[in-house]
């Protein structure tokens, strides 16, 4: 994989659209339609295929507040210029510092599945992902490989009980980048995400609506939660499904 180029004007204009309000402020949200230009010129195909993949995840079992309301897979992944490598399976692990509702604990998710794993529409995201964290990162920090992480993430609410997206609150992910891409919402209301600057200041917000909403931030510059959702119609099943791409120094 050579470095992307974008294959219409238009691609770059919204690059930068991205770029220039994460390296301002730490953050950025680009819109459904933006999104999909970028990633069609990353290659991107099968969005449905790619998005059918969710109704297929395993319940989180390692909630330390007793919710059986999050489904996830996990998968691991080093992407350097040259190539975007998967990487043998192994735990999720995050310190208590960072999680200090789960962490502190190897957890062991069920892993991505093959055909996931390397379909076009999460290619297309890895390499804008790559293309994003390489140009805002000083050439004389870019590490020759980022260690970056998968989650698929689907949060069901029901009448009863809300879905957490962030059931540990406003935090960081001990990462340097994160990326936090729509897939579905289904039923669903409210999942705001909130920005708060390192002295917990609110500095932004917004909602991932539509598929491809998509938001950035710099892991070492901002916090940020996603408040939780509940059924619209409660006969109906309720869900919120998103990728999240994280991504470090290896």
């Amino acid at each position: 994989m050579s470095e992307p180029i974008f294959a219409t004007t238009l691609a770059g204009t919204i690059l930068q659209t991205l770029e220039t309000p994460l390296a301002e402020d730490g953050f950025a949200f680009l819109q459904a339609q933006a999104m999909q230009t970028a990633l069609e010129a990353e290659g991107l195909q099968g969005w449905e295929d790619f998005a059918a993949s969710w109704n297929d995840l395993g319940v989180d079992r390692y909630m330390a507040d007793g919710g059986r309301y999050r489904r996830r897979r996990y998968a691991t992944f080093s992407l350097t210029q040259g190539a975007i490598t998967r990487k043998p399976h192994q735990p999720h692990y995050q310190s208590r510092d960072y999680n200090t509702l789960n962490g502190g604990v190897e957890r062991w998710f069920k892993p991505v599945l093959p055909a996931l794993g390397e379909h076009p529409a999460l290619m297309a995201i890895l390499r804008l992902a790559l293309r994003v964290v390489t140009d805002l990162t000083p050439a004389e920090r870019r590490p020759n490989a980022w260690h970056t992480e998968i989650h698929q993430f689907r949060i069901e609410a029901r009448p009863d009980a809300v879905g957490r997206p962030t059931p540990e609150g406003l935090h960081r992910d001990g990462v340097d980048w994160v990326f936090v891409v729509m897939v579905r919402r289904e039923n669903v209301a409210q999942g705001e995400t909130s920005i708060h600057d390192l002295g917990h200041k609110q500095v932004g917000s917004f909602t991932l609506t539509n598929p491809m909403d998509t938001a950035v931030v710099n892991d070492n510059r901002v916090y940020h939660g996603v408040t939780p959702v509940q059924p619209v119609d409660p006969s109906r099943p309720a869900y919120r499904d998103v990728l999240v791409v994280t991504l470090r120094h290896e």
